[in-house]
């Protein structure tokens, strides 16, 4: 049976030749930004990587007129720890302009939220100004989620390890990832659950690598819920963009950790 994920990935193999038959032309501003990864391991508040999202396969549009700079530039006045930026073209109607356009404006982390199956789209993703990627261990192989991680961390960009269930954790402890993300959404299906994180989360006892939950993230009662289970930040998308108030919504999420989570 083929799944939603197996026909993005698919999408994604015919898109490689023309990316690797051009170089990425952008103008983008170097900019040094902090560390996703020391700000979550030092933090003393549930952190929000808030993401510009303009539709997904499960929910369709959700935004597709909102301007990406302004989305950005919102969500840093507010206080998110990065910001995530589709650029998944068929699916999720996200460019790489996109990315560059935010990488420009804003000062913080700027992770470039695609489905990575090769080293041209981290290359893609460099030169259009982010400072992190992202790599889903459920599309890759071990060789592959290997490869791409050393990759990646060679071109001083932070990865953020995206797992889904106990085998893919292993997985990504294997390459020493020091960001792991739980979706909470069945990539294969798009099924939600946030019991994910708390599964992961009974198996994960790493004090040295930044754990964040992923997915159906909506108010202050999940966001107590995920620090409950040891997540230092989450990944939000759907609910900001679809947001009337996107300081107050952002900084509800920003709970206090659980007394002794802080290092």
């Amino acid at each position: 049976m083929t799944t939603i994920l197996d026909k993005i990935i698919d999408h994604k193999k015919t898109e490689l030749p023309g990316l690797k038959n051009a170089r990425p032309q952008f103008d983008t501003v170097e900019k040094a930004r902090p560390s996703l990864y020391e700000t979550l391991i030092h933090t003393k508040k549930l952190q929000v990587i808030s993401e510009m999202k303009r539709a997904s396969p499960s929910k369709g549009d959700i935004s597709m007129d909102t301007n990406p700079v302004e989305q950005a530039l919102q969500y840093e006045a507010a206080g998110a720890a990065a910001i995530s930026v589709l650029t998944e073209t068929k699916y999720f109607k996200g460019s790489y302009a996109d990315l560059n356009a935010v990488a420009n404006a804003v000062e913080i982390p700027v992770l470039c939220k695609d489905f990575i199956i090769d080293e041209v789209q981290i290359d893609y993703a460099k030169a259009a100004g982010a400072s992190i990627v992202l790599l889903i261990v459920t599309a890759l192989t071990d060789e592959e989620l290997g490869r791409l991680h050393a990759y990646a961390t060679n071109l001083d960009l932070e990865v953020l390890v995206e797992v889904h269930d106990l085998e893919e954790l292993d997985r990504a402890l294997a390459i020493d990832a020091r960001i792991i993300g739980v979706n909470n959404r069945n990539l294969k299906t798009f099924e939600l659950d946030l019991q994910q994180t708390a599964k992961i989360a009974q198996k994960f006892n790493r004090q040295d690598i930044a754990f964040i939950s992923e997915s159906g993230i909506w108010n202050e009662q999940d966001a107590q819920q995920v620090v409950q289970y040891g997540a230092k930040g989450v990944l939000v998308g759907e609910s900001l963009m679809r947001s009337g108030d996107v300081t107050r919504d952002l900084q509800s999420l920003q709970v206090p950790l659980k007394v002794g989570e802080v290092q």
